[in-house]
This record gives structure tokens, sequence and C-alpha cells, in this order.
């Protein structure tokens, strides 16, 4: 085994943080994950896998204190009363038995939440509308409401600390928690002692520090975690006035200091918008005016990063949240000298998904995620294999090689054929795209891998055939051929094609990033709704075309709100003078004398269609599966046994086409699930949480 470099020892030094110490500065910060209180094993083992990959903290989502202030429909944690408490002792058991901390991340979050779920009235220093769209008022808290609020959150504080956390936060971040609507001007209105002056906003906060450390100070650590900036300038909290001076005021009060930018969607940037250590300009001045111990976030991983942020005095202990999903073991790699084993986070915000569609998380770097419980999956282990049978796999895009990279983990033989001359698939384009070049780091991580590994062999520039399959003789094929977009328009708005995919204008993105020639205007019509669209609009605008994207949504890039990301994309777009047509169709595309299109669209409620005369129209409506060489397999199944051949199968984008995580997910299961005793298949094919029903 190899030995840490020595430039790292100062991340593996102990930390004193109050009356705990942490064995290293790796802290896994807060993060929600679409688990919480519905899924509390899922959650444990989630989290104990990071206890395990050495994370010196180990900190849970936010946890509601509260039925005055909970998130349904999303799952959160829950400490309400006493019954909440075993489900919470299931993950800071997991923590222990690796020795890390647990912390606890208590909630109350006034206006940001609704009360879907309990109907009660929502409440905040002032009356304000929802932060949701719902049609729902908070009322301005009285002093037995604030009261109330402190009462509530030191009882949770106590049922944390009997749950075994050693860290419980008051949580001020993410124009989220109470505590930073009382600070902030924008939802203060106040006058009497918890409004006017910033001493007075800031007084709810310093209450609940001085709450929470005489209910549980001698035993657990109480941390703040405060947005220092809004990024709102002179509207809002800024780290150069208030941020700063709410830290001043109450600088030793805390035993911890996390601190980070606000709302989420500016905290947890993706790399399209934001590069590795982004916050710091931000966050650098705090340690200047505590003593106590400062966590950050800035996406970091890369260790020479990770040292500098703390030799510079910018924090004293390295936050992560999405590098350490991507990676749970990334500080044992550290330390064990193997840091070119680290799945390094992307930025791509698909574990954000997870807890905005309320489902588990799940990541493109790291196919485990989630799975650790309810199918138990390890992110370093695998079974070893369970034949000597040999195996192809066509294709080397996410699918491909994440299959043959955890195939050559299991021990078995396997060939990797792809056709082009560099592997990555599907990657090779997205990462050409303005911002997304992180994103080969899905090929990178496994290519790395695959190279250390004997019996993995790599062909590229080797398109095959089905008479050469055949004639091979690989027990085991996989095809992972990948997909290809259309560019006759079907899609979601339209189950028929819309327009004549034979027309030398009409482009697919596939075209353009094989660069084909264009010519302005450029039109977009993006019925895809992902990044695709709003990605290549970008890219041409950048390279000097006029461009109109045309969406049936009534934003571009509609998906990528599940990624936060959203109002980025549409402000760069205008930025950049796209023309943008919202809530529009797409009915028909012609061809000019001049050889011109001529295109006629309409908005998606109707009235009379309006005329668009472009040079080229690109289509991003769907992609279908390149499954050519699959379909000719199966047409000849008859031969598979004279050919030595046990199983075909299709996976990935070949299979149906989906995002980059999808596609590496796959690629994963097909190589856990090879040789493994078929289930019944009208069986769930994953263990299930199921509440106990129990009769009053």
């Amino acid at each position: 085994m190899t030995t840490r470099d020595p430039r790292y020892d100062i991340l593996f030094e102990p930390v004193q943080i109050g009356p705990v110490k942490t064995k290293n500065r790796f802290y896994q910060v807060p993060h929600c994950n679409g688990m919480g209180h519905g899924k509390p094993a899922t959650l444990a083992a989630m989290r104990g896998v990071k206890a395990e990959g050495g994370w010196g903290v180990v900190c849970t989502e936010e946890i509601e204190i509260s039925p005055f202030s909970e998130i349904a429909p999303h799952f959160e944690g829950r400490l309400w009363d006493e019954r909440d408490i075993p489900a919470m002792r299931l993950m800071t058991d997991a923590c222990h038995a690796h020795d890390a901390l647990a912390g606890a991340e208590l909630f109350f979050n006034g206006y940001a939440t609704p009360n879907r779920y309990s109907r009660e009235i929502p409440m905040a220093p002032s009356h304000l509308p929802v932060k949701a769209t719902d049609p729902i008022q908070a009322r301005s808290m009285d002093k037995r409401d604030i009261a109330n609020v402190r009462r509530w959150h030191r009882q949770a504080a106590l049922r944390a600390r009997d749950a075994g956390f050693d860290v419980i936060y008051v949580y001020a971040g993410h124009d989220l928690g109470l505590p930073m609507h009382f600070i902030s001007r924008r939802t203060n209105r106040r006058s009497d002692e918890y409004g006017g002056s910033l001493e007075n906003r800031v007084r709810f906060l310093r209450e609940l520090i001085e709450d929470t450390k005489d209910a549980v100070g001698d035993r657990c650590a109480v941390a703040v975690r405060l947005a220092v900036d809004q990024l709102l300038g002179p509207l809002g909290i800024t780290a150069e006035s208030e941020g700063r001076d709410v830290i001043a005021m109450l600088a030793d009060l805390p035993d911890l200091w996390d601190v980070n930018i606000a709302d989420w969607s500016n905290d947890s940037q993706t790399a399209r918008f934001s590069q590795e250590g982004y916050q710091e300009r931000y966050i650098g001045f705090v340690k200047s005016l505590t003593s106590k111990p400062v966590v950050g976030v800035g996406r970091y991983t890369s260790p020479d990063a990770m040292v500098s942020a703390i030799r510079r005095g910018v924090m004293d202990l390295i936050g992560a949240a999405r590098p350490s999903i991507a990676d749970p073991f990334l500080p044992r790699k550290i330390e064990e000298g193997r840091i070119n084993d680290i799945r390094e986070c992307i930025g791509c915000n698909i574990c954000v998904t997870g807890d905005n569609l309320c489902v588990p998380i799940r990541c493109t770097q790291n196919p485990t995620m989630g799975e650790e419980w309810r199918r138990g999956w390890h992110p370093e282990r695998i079974a070893p294999a369970a034949s000597g049978d040999s195996v192809l796999v066509v294709g080397a895009g996410p699918a491909g090689l994440e299959l043959s990279r955890a195939l050559g983990q299991r021990g078995y033989q396997v060939a990797l054929a792809d056709a082009n001359r560099r592997a990555g698939g599907r990657l090779l384009v997205d990462a050409a795209l303005p911002g997304l070049a992180t994103w080969m780091r899905v090929a990178k991580h496994r290519l790395q891998a695959i190279r250390q590994m004997p019996n993995v062999a790599v062909y590229l520039d080797s398109r095959l055939d089905a008479d050469q399959v055949l004639a091979f003789g690989f027990a085991r094929v996989f095809l992972a051929t990948g997909a290809r977009w259309r560019k006759d328009g079907l899609g979601r708005q339209h189950r028929a094609p819309l327009v004549n995919s034979q027309l030398p204008q009409v482009l697919s993105p596939d075209e353009v990033m094989a660069g084909a020639a264009l010519a302005s205007p450029v039109v977009i019509y993006d019925d895809d709704h992902y990044y695709m669209g709003g990605a290549l609009a970008e890219k041409l605008a950048r390279a000097g075309h006029q461009v109109h994207l045309i969406t049936p949504s009534v934003k571009v890039s509609e998906f990528t709100e599940m990624t936060m990301e959203q109002h980025r994309i549409q402000a760069e777009l205008m930025g950049l003078g796209v023309q943008l047509h919202i809530a529009t169709e797409l009915l028909d595309a012609s061809a000019m004398a001049d050889g011109a299109l001529s295109l006629s669209m309409t908005s998606i409620y109707g009235g009379q269609p309006q005329m668009l005369h472009c040079a080229n129209l690109v289509m991003v409506t769907m992609r279908d599966p390149d499954d050519a060489l699959h379909q000719q397999l199966l047409a000849r199944q008859g031969e598979w046994a004279h050919a030595g051949i046990q199983s075909v199968q299709c996976l990935g984008d070949a299979y149906a086409p989906g995002t980059v995580a999808a596609a590496v997910y796959a690629g994963h299961r097909a190589a856990r699930e090879l040789d493994q005793p078929l289930s019944d298949p009208d069986a769930v094919p994953f263990r299930r949480e199921i509440m106990e029903v129990r009769r009053d």
C-alpha cells in the first residue's frame, strides 16, 4: 500500500470543536438527500459509509424541530418528539462505529416552509408570503411565538444529544433558517427589540446559540451555519458589511462557524458557473474575527486546494457535501496516497435533483450513492467474479466504462471495444459544451482504474458487427452503444415527426458538435428541456452566431430547475443576445427559394402562427437508441450457443436514453448482477423500509 504524501499531513490533524474533537479536517457539512425521516435505515447506511471513508464529521440534512415548520413533501430529518430519537440513533451509531463525529442541523424555517403537511400557519419576523408559490402567507411572530421557537429548539437539541449527536447546529443559512430572516432587512420590518438595528436583528440568533449551549454545551459542540452573503448587493446581507458585522458580534459564542453564501442555488452552484473554491472570496474574512474553528465549502476535490485553503487561513476544516457524495472515501484515498483514485465531483447537481424530486439521492460519479442499504452496494467493495466467463463490452461511453471497470474489479476477463478513437461516448460531446468540461471526469476516472487492471483490455477505433461478435466467442456480451439525436422533431410536444429531417438545413446536436457548417441565424428548437438546448445556444452565440431558441416550456432548460441552475442559464443566454421564444411550439419548417428555412410557430396557449426565417434549424427533442447491433444479434439468437455466447444484454442509452447518471448506474448494476441468481421477476428488486402499523 502506498503512503500519504507528507504535504497533506495537515489535513489529518485533529481539531477541537468545543467539548469534542474531530480526528481530521474533513467535514461533511449538512446536505439533503431525499431520505430523511421517511427512510432512516437508508440514510444511516449512506452516512455510515462516509464515516467509514474517513470523514471526521458527518452531518445530517435539515432536521425539523416542530410541526410548526415542516417541509413536506421533502424528506428531511425530524425531531418533533422523543419518538423520533431511535431513527436518528441509527445514523449516530453508524458514524461512531468509524470514529466520526455526528452533527445535527436543527431548523425552523419560518416563511420558507408553507407547512403543507401540518397545515399550521407559518411564522416569520414580519408578515410575508411564503417562499414557495403556495398562496399562503406567514404571520408576524409575537413575543410568545419567539419564546415557543426558542423552547422547541432547546427541546430538539436535547433530543439530538440523547440520539448521540456530537455537534448541534443553530441554522441561519441559505435564506431558509428563521434566524436569517430576523437578521435580514429584506424579511424583518419589526420595530421592537428584534428589529431595526443589526444588534436587534441578531438578537434571536444569539438567544438560540445561548439556549443551545446551555442545554447541551457540556456534551455537544454548538455550531452556527450562517450565510455571510446573499449575493443581493445592498438589498441583502453582504460579506463586506452586515455579514462581517454578524460574525464580529458573535465571534466566539458558538464552538464552530460553518459559513457559506445564500441561497442554496448560490451555495451549491454547478461547475458550469463556478470553479473549485469559488466561495473563498466571500468567507475568507471569518477566521480573522474569531478564535473558533471555521468550516467552509467550495466543491473541493483537490487535496492541494484543501491544504492551500487551510494554510492561507481561509478555514480550519474542509467542508464538503457534493465531493463527499461523489467519493465517500475521498479522505481515506488521500491518507493512503491514492490521489488518482478519487472520484471527483463533476458539479452537475444530479444529487440535488433527488431532494427536489423527493426521492433518494443519486450521483453521476458514484452509482452506489443511495443504494448502500436497499441494494447493499458499497462504493469501494464488490463481490468477486462468480464464474470464469469472458466478457465483451461494446461501447466505451459512461455505461460501458463503468461496466468494464466494475467487472474488472470483480475479476472478470473483459474486452472493451469502441468505434471511436477516444473513449467517452456521449461525454466527448457533453464535455465540449460551455462549462461542462468537468463532466469528462466520469470517463477519466474509469479509464484511470481500467489502466491498472491487467484483466481489462481496451480496443478503440474498433467498430464491431454481428459476425465479429459471434466469431469472438465471448460468453457474455454487453452492448452499450449509446444513442443519437433525432432531427425530425418527434418528442414531448409532438408525438409524430414534425419536420423533414432530410432538409440539409436541419441538423442534430450530434452534427453541430461534430463540426457541421452553420450560417446565421440559427434556430434551436428545445423540447428536451435539460442542458443540451441551452448549452448549444450559448456555444453558438459565443461563436458569433445570431441565435434563436424556441421551446414549448415556459422557461429555458426547464429541468435544470432541479439542478438549481435554470435562472443562470436563462440569464446567460439573454446576456449573450439569444432571442428566446418561450411557451412556443414549432409547427413546420419548409425550404425557401434562397436556401433559407421558413419556420411556422405559435404559442402553446393558442393564437395565430408566426413566421421566422433562419439559415439552420437544430432540433433538440429526443434521442433514439443506437441499438442496431443488439437487434442484429437478437435476430441471430439461434447461433449464440454455437458461438459460445450465454447472454447478450443492451444497457445505458442504447437501451433507453437518459442522463449520464442513469447510464453509469446501468453499467454498475449490470456488473453487480452478472452471474447472480435470477430474482423473481414479480418481486421488488430492492429492500424497502415499511412503516410498522400499530392500532391505538
